[in-house]
C-alpha cells in the first residue's frame, strides 16, 4: 500500500492533467483541427508537386490567395452575424467587369474607378442586407436570387461589351503594381489582404460593432431584447461583404485584364468551404478572421494541387464537396460536444494526503477539545445582513461587514442595533482591512481589490496581476480575491483562493484540491501588482504578524497555516507554522496578547480525507453524479481557535450544536469582545472574552506605532 500510494502521488505530481481542460477552454483550440489539416495538405502536395516550394510558385499562389481570401473574409463576415451570402461569386464577377469597363471603355482614371467599383459591389451587398436585415427574408434564398440576377446581368453585359473591352488596354504603373507587381517581393494583393485582415481582426475583437456582430450571430432574439441594433448590423455585414468582393474582383481584373462568363463561377462554394473549414460556425456567433484565412489557404492549395497533379476536371469539385461535408460535420459535432467534453476534463483532482488531525475529543486535555463556549453568543443584525464573510471594526468602534448584495454595512456602537449601507461595492465582498489613513480596503470575489475612502467613494485598486510565463489560462485576471492585510510600508498582501474557478464554483476547487491559489502583493508606491507566492491549496486568511516582518496565511483544503516573510533576512521564504488542523482554516486576525485567532469554517470528515488520496475516484464522481451529491467539506460546525507564533494552539471556542454560528469564516477581537462572521449566516455574533485587554483595538495594533 505505501508503494502504491507513493506511485499515485508521483503520477499526479508529474502529469499535469489539468492542462487538458485548460487547453480545451481556450478559444484558440478551435483552430487546432484546421491547422492540423493545413499541415497535412501542405505536406502531401509538397511531396507530390516538385516545384511546390519554389519562390515563383509561392509568389503566384500568394497572389491568388490575396484575391480568394478577401472573398472568404466576405463570407466569414455574414456567417458570423448568422447569415450566408451565396452571391459572393457573382458579385466578384461584377467587380471584375465594372473595373475593366470603366478603365477600358469609359476612360476613367484608376483613382476614380476604385471607389466606384467598391460602391457598385457594396450596393449589391446593401440590397442583400436590406432584404435580410430589415425585411427579414431568408438569407439563403435571398442571396441565391441575388446570385442568379447579378450573374445574368454580368453575362448580358459581357455579350455586348466583351469584345470592345478586350481591345482596350489601360496603362498605369499603379495598375501594373496591383496586377503583377509587389513590394519587396510580396504581391500587392497579398499586402492588401494583410491590411484588410488586420483591420478586420481589430474591428471584430476590439470594437463595439464587432462585439455586436458576434452577439447578434449568437442569438438575434437575445440581442434584440437587450437593445442591440440587429437590423442595422446585419445590413452592414452584407454591405461589407459586397465591398470586399468588389476589391477582390478589382485585383483579379488587374492580374488577368480580362473578363469571361466563368469568372467567379463556383466561388461561393469555395469561399463557404474555406470559411467553415477554418472553424467559423455556420450557426453564427463564432468565428474570426484568422479562421477564415486558414480555411482559405487549405482550399486554395487543395484546388490548385488537384489540377497540378493531373487529375481529371471533375476531381476538383468532388474534393471540394467532400471537404465541405467534412467541415460541416466537424463544425456540428465539435460545437455540440465541446462543452460536454470540457465539463468532463476541466475538473482535475490531484493527490493530497492530509496528516491525521489533532484530537478534538470532548473532555480531553487537547486545546481543540469540543466545548460549548459559543453557546452564549450575542447576535447582531439578525436577518438584516446576508453572508457577512468578514467583520471589522474601526477605532471609533463602528462595526463593518459585507453582504451578498455587494453592500458594506456599518453598525453603530455601542449596542449595534442600528445599521446603514456604508457603501455599495458590488460583487461578493470578502476580506477587509483598514489602512493607516482610515480607508477600508476590501477583497471582492470576481472583481479584485477595492478601496472605500473616508468620504465613502469606491475606487478600484487592482483587478489583475502579472501573468505567469507558462500558464495556459489567463491568470492575470483576479477571479477570487479572498482576504488581505497591510504591511507597515503600505504594501497590500492578499490571497487569491483559486485561479481556475469563479466565486460561485469555489466548492469545485475543494473537490480538486490542487495548488490553484496564490498570494499577491500590491505596492501603492508603484501601483504595480505581482504574485508573491503561488501553487497554494486554496489560500484564504491573511494576517500580518505582530513583528511586522511576515504574514501568516491559511491554506483551507490543506488544513494548515504557514508564514511568508516579507522583509528581514528570511524575506521570500515560506515556513510551516501550524498543521494537522481538524477543520478548514479561513480568516486569521491578531489577538490582544500577541497571539492570533483563526476561524475554522468547517470540519474534516474521514470520508473526504480518504477521497483526497483517491484522485481517480473524485474524477469519476465529478463526471458521473450531480454536483449537489459530491463529497464536500463539512461546513455546518463553527469553531474559533487561538494559536501563537510557534504554532501552539492555546484555546478553542466551539458551537458544538451548530445553533448559534454554524459556519464561522472570520473573527475580530476588539475591546475585550470577539466578533464573528460567517458567509452562510444571516447575522453577526459577538462574545465577551475573559482576560482580554478591554482597551485593545486592531486599528491601534497596526498603526499606533507608525
Amino acid at each position: 500500500m505505501p508503494s502504491e500510494s507513493n506511485f499515485v502521488k508521483l503520477r499526479y505530481r508529474l502529469v499535469p492533467d489539468h492542462l487538458i481542460g485548460e487547453v480545451l477552454s481556450k478559444k484558440w483550440v478551435d483552430n487546432a483541427i484546421p491547422l492540423a489539416m493545413l499541415v497535412c495538405v501542405v505536406a502531401v502536395f509538397g511531396n507530390l508537386i516538385p516545384e511546390f516550394f519554389t519562390q515563383s510558385n509561392l509568389q503566384s499562389t500568394s497572389r491568388q490567395y490575396g484575391e480568394f481570401a478577401l472573398v472568404c473574409l466576405a463570407m466569414m463576415t455574414v456567417i458570423v452575424v448568422g447569415g450566408i451570402d451565396l452571391s459572393v461569386g457573382s458579385n466578384f464577377a461584377l467587380g471584375n467587369f465594372t473595373t475593366l469597363a470603366l478603365l477600358n471603355l469609359a476612360g476613367f482614371s484608376l483613382p476614380a474607378t476604385i471607389p466606384i467599383v467598391i460602391l457598385v459591389c457594396g450596393g449589391v451587398g446593401l440590397l442583400n442586407g436590406f432584404l435580410i436585415g430589415y425585411l427579414r427574408l431568408r438569407a439563403f434564398l435571398t442571396t441565391l436570387v441575388t446570385l442568379i440576377i447579378v450573374r445574368a446581368v454580368v453575362d448580358m453585359l459581357l455579350l455586348k461589351y466583351a469584345q470592345p473591352m478586350s481591345v482596350g488596354f489601360f496603362e498605369s504603373e499603379l495598375w501594373d503594381l496591383m496586377g503583377l507587381g509587389g513590394i519587396a517581393g510580396v504581391p500587392f494583393s497579398f499586402i492588401v489582404l494583410v491590411i484588410v485582415a488586420v483591420i478586420g481582426h481589430i474591428a471584430l475583437t476590439r470594437s463595439r460593432p464587432g462585439w455586436r456582430t458576434m452577439a447578434i450571430g449568437g442569438s438575434r432574439r437575445s440581442a434584440h431584447n437587450i437593445g442591440l441594433p440587429v437590423r442595422g448590423t446585419v445590413c452592414a455585414a452584407y454591405t461589407l461583404s459586397g465591398m470586399l468582393c468588389g476589391v477582390a474582383g478589382m485585383l483579379y481584373a488587374a492580374r488577368l485584364s480580362g473578363a469571361g462568363s466563368d469568372t467567379g463561377m463556383g466561388l461561393e462554394i469555395s469561399a463557404l468551404t474555406a470559411a467553415v473549414l477554418g472553424g467559423n460556425s455556420l450557426g453564427g456567433g463564432r468565428g474570426s478572421v484568422v479562421k477564415a484565412l486558414i480555411g482559405a489557404v487549405i482550399v486554395l492549395i487543395l484546388t490548385n494541387g488537384v489540377l497540378r497533379i493531373g487529375l481529371n476536371s471533375g476531381s476538383g469539385p468532388m474534393v471540394l464537396g467532400l471537404t465541405l461535408l467534412f467541415a460541416v460535420f466537424v463544425d456540428v459535432r465539435w460545437l455540440k460536444n465541446r462543452d460536454k467534453l470540457l465539463s468532463k476534463l476541466y475538473v482535475s483532482p490531484t493527490y493530497i494526503g492530509l496528516p491525521p488531525p489533532r484530537s478534538i475529543t470532548a473532555g480531553s486535555d487537547s486545546a481543540l477539545a469540543l466545548n460549548d463556549r459559543l453557546a452564549g453568543v450575542e447576535t447582531i443584525g439578525l436577518g438584516d445582513v446576508e453572508s457577512p464573510e468578514d467583520v471589522i471594526l474601526d477605532d471609533d468602534d463602528f462595526l463593518y461587514c459585507g453582504t451578498r448584495q455587494g453592500d458594506i454595512v456599518r453598525f453603530t456602537p455601542p449596542e449595534y442595533q442600528h445599521s446603514e449601507v456604508y457603501a455599495h461595492i458590488g460583487g461578493a465582498p470578502l476580506g477587509m482591512a483598514f489602512d493607516k489613513a482610515g480607508n477600508l480596503l476590501v477583497c471582492v470575489g470576481g472583481m479584485g481589490l477595492y478601496k472605500i475612502d473616508r468620504d465613502r467613494n469606491v475606487v478600484k485598486v487592482t483587478d489583475e496581476t502579472n501573468r505567469s510565463t507558462f500558464s495556459v489560462i489567463d491568470d492575470s485576471r483576479l477571479r477570487l480575491a479572498d482576504d488581505l492585510d497591510i504591511a507597515p510600508d503600505g504594501r497590500v498582501f492578499f490571497s487569491e483562493a483559486t485561479i481556475r474557478y469563479e466565486m460561485h464554483d469555489w466548492p469545485v476547487d475543494a473537490l480538486e484540491s490542487r495548488g490553484n491559489g496564490r498570494i499577491i502583493c500590491f505596492d501603492p508606491k508603484t501601483a504595480k501588482t505581482h504574485t508573491a507566492v503561488k501553487n497554494l491549496v486554496f489560500p484564504n486568511g491573511i494576517c500580518l504578524a505582530h513583528d511586522g516582518q511576515s504574514i501568516l496565511f491559511a491554506e483551507s483544503w490543506a488544513c494548515r497555516i504557514s508564514r511568508y516573510w516579507i522583509s528581514g533576512p528570511k524575506a521570500g521564504k515560506v515556513e510551516l507554522v501550524l498543521d494537522k488542523l481538524p477543520g478548514y482554516p479561513d480568516n486569521i486576525n491578531r489577538a490582544s496578547d500577541g497571539t492570533y485567532w483563526v476561524a475554522l469554517m468547517g470540519m474534516r470528515s474521514p470520508a473526504l480525507d480518504v477521497a483526497l488520496r483517491m484522485p481517480a475516484f473524485r474524477r469519476r464522481m465529478a463526471r458521473r453524479i450531480a454536483p449537489d451529491q459530491w463529497l464536500y467539506p463539512n461546513l455546518n460546525i463553527g469553531c474559533v481557535a487561538r494559536f501563537d507564533d510557534q504554532g501552539q494552539v492555546i484555546e478553542s471556542l466551539w458551537d458544538r450544536g451548530a445553533k448559534n454560528h454554524p459556519m464561522i469564516t472570520s473573527m475580530r477581537e476588539h475591546r475585550g469582545w470577539l466578533y464573528l462572521g460567517g458567509i452562510t449566516n444571516n447575522r453577526i455574533g459577538r462574545i465577551r472574552l475573559e482576560n482580554a485587554d478591554p482597551t485593545w483595538t486592531g486599528f491601534r495594533s497596526y498603526w499606533s506605532g507608525t
